[in-house]
């Protein structure tokens, strides 16, 4: 053997080092995510506070962050949420996660039944296949939001008044930010909702199901962070909001209807103040469902025709078609 012909001795340290930059890493990941779920837990408990000195009531039965090493998670138990003006929502356990390294970005999930509370109407059970909510970006004023129900049903408790939807196949809620944060997008659609006997959306319908998809734009987005008893909109409302861009599209069946307005405002009662135009492919029905049916209604749904622009105004807390009062206008609080 020549000495060229010798083996090749490596170090040690060569055959360690790539083990230490390994361990280095996981080390300081390990040191990030305890840093990261500290500081969940902690804003979390902070956020709650304040949410109570400012008169809402939060219960959570417990909160607990695992999902290391690639997750925050953040496990509330069963939770209880209640504004000052009486809505809230509940259920027996919520948990909110976000990638370890896209803290900004969280997903709330419902795993059971929702408990929705309205004042002065009672209790509805919200059941389906899955409540989920998301906030994208929530280091800026306005984050971008997203709630989603699948296939939910909704059933009063007790002798809760009944929600205007029985069920439906899907229900989704998104807001983003408008332009230059003064100002919130919203867009909300349903897939095949069904009304409750004798309701508004079971009257306009001639199948019973209702798809819908609506957008608009909530001006003077500030006034949603003021304070009232009466909730959200409320306030948002009497600080100076208004929707403005409104477009939607209704379907029914073989029933279509493009529905515009350009600026819609609540009253002080929080009914809607404002005009809104629809064009129908067979108005007749619409018609007659906001006049509540009977003879009155059979005679404005004649006068309808087939496939007109029909505007409809809300004011002094009713809704008219010309000269008539077919029904009062929508509450928006």
């Amino acid at each position: 053997m020549t000495p060229t012909d010798a083996p090749v001795r490596h170090s040690r340290r060569d055959l360690i080092l790539p083990f230490a930059v390994v361990g280095l890493i996981l080390l300081a990941w390990t040191v990030w995510w305890f840093v990261l779920a500290r500081q969940v837990e902690t804003r979390a408990a902070a956020r709650i506070e304040a949410l109570r000195q400012t008169g809402w009531t939060v219960e959570t039965a417990r909160r607990s962050v695992d999902g290391w090493p690639f997750r925050v998670r953040l496990d509330l138990g069963e939770t209880r949420v209640l504004a000052p003006s009486g809505h809230g929502i509940e259920t027996p356990r919520l948990i909110a996660e976000a990638n370890a390294w896209a803290p900004l970005a969280w997903v709330a999930i419902a795993p059971e039944d929702l408990i929705l509370t309205r004042p002065d109407k009672g209790r509805v059970r919200i059941s389906g296949d899955g409540a989920r909510m998301s906030l994208v970006g929530i280091d800026r004023p306005w984050p971008r939001f997203a709630l989603e129900l699948i296939r939910p049903t909704f059933t009063p408790l007790g002798r809760s008044e009944a929600f205007p939807i029985s069920r439906a196949g899907h229900v989704s809620l998104e807001t983003k930010p408008g332009p230059q944060d003064e100002a919130v997008d919203v867009l909300f659609q349903m897939v095949e909702g069904r009304g409750r006997a004798g309701g508004p959306v079971e009257g306009v319908t001639d199948s019973g199901l209702l798809s819908a998809r609506i957008e608009f734009r909530m001006q003077n987005a500030e006034g949603l962070r003021t304070p009232s008893n009466d909730g959200l909109m409320a306030g948002w409302s009497r600080s100076g909001g208004r929707f403005t861009h409104v477009r939607g599209i209704l379907e029914s069946g073989e029933n279509r209807a493009l529905i515009e307005s350009s600026d819609l405002s609540a009253r002080e009662d929080g009914r809607l103040e404002g005009r809104i135009t629809m064009r129908a492919d067979r108005p007749a029905a619409v018609v007659s469902g906001l006049a509540g049916g009977g003879e009155g209604a059979a005679r404005l749904a004649g006068a309808a025709g087939s496939d007109v622009a029909l505007t409809l105004e809300f004011r002094d807390g009713r809704a008219f078609l010309g000269p008539f009062a077919v029904a009062p206008a929508p509450r928006l609080f």
